[in-house]
């Protein structure tokens, strides 16, 4: 294990002082390796330090074949020793979220034989994927109650680096995916597990363990938590939101559930209604357009313009129109502010393909569409007036 790994999992050093041992470019853009380093790299689930060297920005920390890689904004000269400084708001919340994602595994495993499968320490909250297909309400409290015990007894978390062959006399709570340079990373008595992140000197550091909600993912469960400062920060952002909910509902926060189903409801109804009360209106215009029909020898003309209609009111009409008339050929144009939309319908004693009859006008606004022997639709640009549409479908009529 080289130095530079010792020196950022091992301390709290928010600064240090290091030699430039290589300078580069790949393709996340420019990087220096440092001779040795409090930077932690993006890796275990765990997010990249940011910080600077010697004022230059340090956006970016990735170990590549074996270096470190630290991504600047400008460029350092090789050789020279530089003061780098981490930002330890940021490390020591990972930290936090880090050392808590130990002791809720732990918890899950050592109470209930749930494996967590992998962690992501995520900006604003983390995740553990759970070998299982569902948790109820009563585990996940255990679990976090069993958690959140563990931080207030303020253990001991103690890091030790042994050989494959002494790690075998510890139980540890996953597979070690190293056999040689193995960390440990150590609960007295709660959770042993190999790990290489940044974690606290004790769980008292770790503050609160909140679990927040949890979803199935194809075979698995994922859990979402925060810990330490972020479940202040959760708790004030929700406790604003429940202030907004009490004085949009004039309710107290006890009654806002019921209070919210109920207005729920009446939207559900209101709507309805609403759509009841659309659908009457549209029988009522369907039987205006009835009453307006031209009458021909061989069939009824039904024709009509719309602006900005939804083409579903559109189409509605149009059939309704061919349902309750015989002998009945329905052509409807709606202009909307980009194009130009086409219905045709036909009712059941009519010969008329209405796809054909479409289809014999789309070209006079290079237009698309299509349907069936009955019911067909269509749209394109504005190239001609409504009243020339209606006028071509009329003409290509007395020729079929």
């Amino acid at each position: 294990m080289s130095t530079e790994k010792l020196y950022y999992q091992d301390t709290y050093m928010c600064k240090f002082t290091a030699k430039v041992n290589k300078r580069d470019i790949d393709e996340k853009g420019q990087y220096v390796v440092l001779e040795q380093t409090a930077f932690y790299p993006t890796g275990g689930g765990q997010p990249y330090d940011t910080g600077n060297i010697s004022g230059v920005k340090v956006y970016d920390v990735e170990e590549v074949d074996g270096e470190i890689r630290h991504y600047i904004e400008s460029p350092l000269e090789l050789g020279e020793i530089y003061s780098g400084k981490i930002d330890w708001d940021r490390r020591f919340d990972h930290m936090q979220q880090h050392a808590g994602q130990h002791i809720l595994s732990a918890a899950f495993e050592d109470h209930f034989g749930y494996k967590t499968v992998s962690f992501h320490l995520g900006k604003e909250v983390c995740s553990i994927d759970l070998a299982i297909d569902s948790l109820n309400d009563r585990e996940a409290n255990q679990v976090e109650s069993i958690a959140n015990q563990i931080t207030m007894e303020n253990r001991s978390i103690e890091t030790k680096w042994v050989s494959e062959q002494e790690a075998a006399n510890y139980p540890l709570r996953k597979d070690l995916s190293v056999n040689e340079n193995i960390r440990l990373v150590i609960i007295p008595n709660f959770d042993y597990n190999g790990c290489g992140g940044t974690h606290p000197n004790a769980t008292g550091q770790v503050g609160a363990i909140k679990i927040l909600n949890w979803e199935k993912q194809k075979k698995k469960l994922r859990l979402y938590f925060v810990c330490g400062n972020r479940v202040m920060q959760q708790l004030d952002q929700n406790h604003k939101v429940m202030r907004q909910l009490t004085d949009l509902f004039n309710a107290p926060q006890k009654q806002l559930v019921e209070v919210g189903r109920q207005t729920l409801q009446q939207t559900k109804d209101l709507e309805k209604s609403i759509d009841e009360l659309k659908a009457q209106l549209m029988e009522h215009e369907a039987d205006e357009l009835i009453n307006d029909a031209k009458s021909y020898p061989q069939y009824q003309l039904v024709q009509a313009i719309f602006q900005q209609r939804p083409m579903t009111e559109v189409q509605y009409l149009a059939k309704t129109v061919a349902m309750k008339m015989k002998d009945c050929i329905v052509t409807m144009v709606n202009q909307t502010d980009q194009k130009t939309q086409i219905v045709c319908a036909t009712s059941e004693e009519v010969t008329i393909d209405a796809n054909v009859l479409l289809k014999n006008v789309l070209p006079l606004i290079e237009g698309k569409g299509g349907g069936t022997a009955s019911f067909a639709q269509g749209g394109g640009n504005k190239k001609v007036s409504s009243e020339q549409m209606l006028q071509a479908f009329a003409d290509h009529l007395r020729e079929m």
